[in-house]
């Protein structure tokens, strides 16, 4: 399929076939709030949009700015994807509707990193999307399939199908594949409101061109389109039917991108011959430029003074407006079209998949454990049943079990960390419910990944130690060793779930591990040490194997 030509016909734009939603904001503003210092005093609030209105109707929307304008921010407001507590003022409404819960379910976003599994090809990303976002009773399997193949169709990807999307240690496919692939995720739904993030970001420019060409001619099937970007190059400025320009976060044009020189010209900027009419604004606003005849007024300013923006206000003043309009309404819960079980079902199974072709780390486990037990089962070999020796070894060998058990959890808190952006994406997009994603990692990487390898280890380690030669006694020492590498990896869970940088997990998790082995009685006597302290002994694992061992 030629992507080349996409969206234009003999050099001009194709006009858009079917009308689509049309989403309306006006007078946003929106603050954050940071914390500043050493003791994370709270800083004045910081305004990053600013009385921020417009309309944007079928066809490509682009939302334009230099680095820190606010572009991004508008796109997540307009989008629903920004925290609520931060909008001071503003409405946002599509099709004259208050945006709910509902109406997000016709809606998508693409984020500005391509964030996919990376052990699943093409077919397989969509068609997860697909099982968790198409409803049940209207689409069978066969029916999933027949709309992914369409999908894929639609995107030209049918050269690279079945290729996996691609990992650091595996080859993939290419960058402008994996954006096509991120935007047919969304696709999927068949949304007509699609919301990107600067989609041609760490794309080569014919790429990037490629990638608008596209979203153009989709936006001809009567889809409203929604990105922000940067600074694009000519070919792709002029496939925009609508520009916002802003800066500083408020916004110094807002109307059809191909009269915004005109604008300009008005007052006072020249753009020269050949040059790019989005280098043209961005030097404007970048203060590069100066007017023929200063004005003494703000880029913002002048755009309120002028007759777009009076002709913006009085059409925004026909949009019914509901009189329950809450500007600080609550954020909406996402809406799911899948049960819960049925959700669990395909995300363990993406999970066990991604497991299967990633096996490195179980392989790992599994041979660590095999190493450990033999260590263990060599150093204590038939342990002696004469004092003082029996004793010395037995209490030696059940530290450093635990200890083997405890610290060699450690891996487990990068689970959360490694898929912490693909989480947040999946379940904000209403993908599947948060307890969904828990429990497919602990029955399909907990389980086997960890709890496996430990029976291995029991069973090298206690038949080679020379303890009680009885079954029932081995699946007692087995059970012990599991509930404590149990315990450890749920805590080692609950770092990785609170943090987003190895570096500070790594620091988390082993300063209370090292607090447990203090105060677990191995290497004190928790009769004798201070009564205020003695109450850490209850929340050490070790202590707990010591009294299951007794």
């Amino acid at each position: 399929m030629d992507l080349s030509p996409l969206g234009e016909r003999n050099g001009e734009k194709v006009s858009v076939n079917v009308p689509g939603p049309i989403l309306s904001f006006q007078n946003i503003t929106y603050v954050v709030r940071e914390s500043r210092g050493p003791c994370r005093k709270r800083a004045p609030e910081r305004e990053i949009l600013k009385n921020v209105s417009g309309i944007m109707k079928t066809g490509l929307n682009a939302i334009m700015g230099a680095t820190g304008s606010g572009k991004t921010s508008l796109l997540d407001m307009i989008a629903g994807r920004k925290d609520p507590r931060g909008l001071r003022s503003g409405q946002i409404l599509v099709d004259n509707k208050v945006v709910t819960s509902e109406l997000r379910l016709t809606s998508a976003y693409v984020v500005q990193d391509d964030i996919l599994m990376g052990t699943l090809s093409v077919r397989e990303n969509l068609m997860f999307s697909g099982h968790l976002r198409l409803p049940r009773h209207q689409y069978s399997t066969s029916d999933k399939q027949k709309k992914v193949t369409s999908v894929i169709s639609e995107l030209g990807l049918e050269d690279c199908a079945d290729t996996k999307i691609g990992t650091e240690f595996l080859r993939g496919v290419s960058g402008g594949e994996r954006k096509r692939c991120s935007i047919g995720m969304e696709l999927i739904t068949s949304p007509s409101l699609l919301f990107l993030d600067e989609p041609t970001t760490g794309l080569d420019s014919n790429t990037a061109n490629s990638i608008i060409a596209l979203l153009h001619r989709l936006s001809r099937s009567g889809k409203t389109i929604i990105f922000s970007i940067h600074q694009p190059r000519y070919s792709i400025f002029r496939l925009f039917d609508h520009l916002t320009l802003l800066h500083k976060g408020e916004c110094v044009y807002a109307g059809p991108a191909n009269d915004g020189i005109q604008y300009f010209n008005d007052l006072g900027y020249e753009c020269e011959a050949f040059n790019n009419p989005a280098d043209f604004f961005l030097d404007i606003t970048n203060g590069e430029l100066s007017p023929a005849v200063p004005t003494g007024k703000s880029l913002a300013e002048l755009y309120r003074d002028s007759q777009d923006y009076a002709a913006l206000t009085e059409e925004l003043k026909q949009i019914t407006v509901p009189s329950d309009c809450n500007i600080t309404a609550k954020r909406s819960s996402p809406s799911y079209v899948t049960p819960f079980f049925y959700q669990l079902h395909v995300v363990s199974q993406r999970t066990a998949l991604n497991l299967l072709r990633n096996p490195q780390t179980s392989y790992a486990q599994m041979a660590l454990n095999i190493l450990f037990g033999v260590m263990v089962g060599l150093i204590y070999f038939q342990l002696p049943h004469t004092l003082p020796e029996a004793l010395q070894n037995r209490t030696g060998a059940f530290f450093f079990l635990i200890i083997n058990m405890v610290f060699g959890n450690l891996s487990a808190v990068e689970i959360f960390i490694n898929e912490r952006a693909l989480f947040v994406h999946e379940n904000s997009s209403g993908y599947y419910r948060t307890s969904v994603y828990f429990l497919s990692k602990v029955f399909v990487d907990l389980i086997p990944n960890r709890m496996i390898p430990i029976l291995v280890f029991s069973a090298i380690a206690y038949y080679m130690m020379g303890l009680k030669p009885a079954f029932v006694a081995f699946l007692c020492f087995s059970l012990t060793l599991s509930l404590v590498n149990l315990a450890a990896v749920s805590l080692a869970f609950l770092v990785s779930a609170s943090v987003n940088s190895f570096a500070m997990a790594n620091v988390l998790i082993a300063l209370p591990f090292v607090f447990m082995m203090v105060f677990g009685g191995f290497l004190v006597n928790l009769n004798a040490m201070l009564s205020w302290l003695s109450w850490l002994k209850w929340i050490s694992i070790f202590l707990y194997h010591n009294k299951m061992e007794e």
